[in-house]
């Protein structure tokens, strides 16, 4: 799947070290769900899991063009949620410090809505961002989600309660 100059593929063992990097990045972690696999072992398993269910469960390398070699730039991903509705659950988007600011996040969530509505046949993907982000907030709204309602303080994040943000996209959304 790819963009211009962004590119999603599934992620395989050779990713490992930099998408355990990533997730154990200082200004990457805090971010991220408290239940988000980070040791090599826990992400080696998704990897694995994602190649062998790849219509029910993704982990993807968001990678970024530059002089004709494509670099790794960040993460994503998805599980499905439910069968006989057809939804997915997105997480995991994480971009290396080194490549924000550029919109990649953008780039590469609008590449998975194409290849999840489109040719994996989901209806709708759903997502729940931290309250205190407001950066990722601002990403989900510009690309495309619909922000439908607050967990207020469903989550213990920083030794504090938090809310979840949740927000939604369904596949008429990016139809015509």
């Amino acid at each position: 799947m790819s963009r211009s100059s962004v590119r999603l593929r599934r992620a395989d063992a050779d990713d490992l070290d930099f998408l355990a990097g990533l997730m154990t990045h200082e200004d990457v972690e805090p971010y991220l769900a408290a239940s988000r696999p980070r040791d090599p072992a826990a992400l080696l398993e998704e990897i694995e899991r994602s190649q062998a269910e790849p219509n029910d469960f993704g982990r993807f390398v968001v990678e970024v063009e530059r002089d004709g070699d494509w670099f790794r730039a960040g993460a994503m991903g998805f599980e499905l949620e439910n069968r006989r509705s057809r939804i997915a659950n997105l997480g995991n988007l994480a971009i290396h410090p080194d490549f924000r600011g550029r919109r990649l996040s953008d780039e590469a969530a609008k590449l998975l809505q194409q290849h999840l509505l489109f040719e994996l046949g989901f209806h709708r993907l759903q997502l729940e961002i931290y309250g205190f982000n407001e950066r990722a907030q601002r990403h989900a709204e510009r690309a495309g989600f619909i922000r439908e309602g607050v967990r207020r303080r469903a989550y213990w994040r920083h030794d504090e309660w938090v809310d979840g943000v949740i927000y939604g996209l369904v596949r008429e959304d990016l139809e015509p």
